[in-house]
């Protein structure tokens, strides 16, 4: 029986200790891809919190089906898409700090994590995606999902979460090109 397995008896049975432990090993990662949606720390910190009171909430209906964390990451893109719905949503707030690396076979854009000058533009040009586009580039990336779970937590089928994949990172890479043009246009 997987340690979450364990865990989530324990949680059923009344051990507060158990929850805890379930949090701990799951909040960094929820904490991560919230911030990197939103982009503001305190509404990340919020949001995730309010994630987290869900998943125990629910935890009774985990059906042990899939991976908890699978689960944890769906309650989490749900719980986006309500806050956006619920609240104005400004898209001119800056997306988090993305200090991983994004690489496609046929767009190599990963130089451009790595470049501390041009972060400001990646951050913007996420920004600009879709939010469909922008929860699988995440997830993918920066949460090292398989497409299979990304399919699972976003409740679209493996081909749309590959062509979402393909069409944000294609997005992605046009608009640092254009971002790129503009930059060299001011210099002159």
């Amino acid at each position: 029986m997987s340690e979450d397995r364990q865990l989530i008896q324990e949680i059923l049975r009344g051990s507060q200790a158990a929850m805890e432990v379930l949090t701990r090993k799951y909040y960094k990662d929820v904490f991560a891809f919230v911030y990197r949606k939103t982009g503001n720390r305190d509404l990340a910190y919020d949001l995730t919190q309010e994630i987290f009171i869900k998943v125990i909430q629910k935890i009774h209906s985990y059906s042990n089906s899939g991976s908890f964390k699978s689960w944890v990451f769906t309650i989490a893109v749900n719980h986006c898409r309500d806050h956006w719905k619920s609240a104005d949503y400004n898209r001119s707030l800056k997306q988090s700090e993305l200090p991983e690396t994004l690489t496609n076979e046929k767009t190599n854009v990963s130089y451009i994590f790595a470049q501390k000058e041009t972060r400001e533009r990646v951050k913007s040009a996420i920004g600009e995606l879709p939010e469909y586009q922008r929860d699988a580039i995440i997830l993918k990336y920066y949460h090292q999902m398989k497409i299979h779970e990304i399919a699972s937590v976003t409740e679209a089928n493996e081909s749309t979460v590959k062509s979402r994949l393909k069409q944000g990172l294609g997005k992605l890479a046009k608009l640092l090109e254009r971002g790129e043009e503009y930059g060299q246009q001011q210099k002159k």
